[in-house]
């Protein structure tokens, strides 16, 4: 019996990392702003003016771009409000909110590993000559 798909390592002889299933979450992760979005949403839903506010350096149209994307991906729910002028919220969907975790985890690690990178990086402009 072979294994799940999800539990496949990218190693296995049978395996490309083209084809495994967690290549999904390293693809969605990767997008620019994927991961701060989501961590915005994570206290509840938002207007779109208040996330963004929240989150700092991303334009409007980057930001909804980014909302449509993660909607179309089932991570993020768009309600909007029959008032005038009219409301729209965005709130992260059950789906979404199990990405806060892996998310979290990353964030943690860059906190405690991020001098470590950032140094490593002036080495190597060093060594270009930059």
């Amino acid at each position: 019996m072979s294994e799940p798909a999800t539990t496949s390592r990218p190693t296995d002889p049978d395996g490309f990392i083209a084809d495994c299933r967690a290549r999904l979450g390293f693809d969605l992760l990767a997008r620019t702003w994927t991961a701060v979005v989501i961590f915005g949403l994570r206290e509840g839903p938002r207007r779109p003016g208040e996330l963004r506010a929240a989150i700092g350096g991303i334009s409007a149209k980057v930001l909804n771009d980014t909302l449509r994307g993660l909607e179309d991906d089932g991570l993020v729910e768009r309600r909007r409000y029959a008032e005038a002028p009219p409301r729209v919220e965005y709130g992260l969907t059950a789906l979404g909110k199990t990405l806060l975790g892996p998310i979290e985890a990353l964030g943690a690690w860059s906190v405690e590993y991020a001098d470590a990178v950032v140094e490593a990086q002036e080495r190597a402009e060093r060594r270009r000559g930059r």
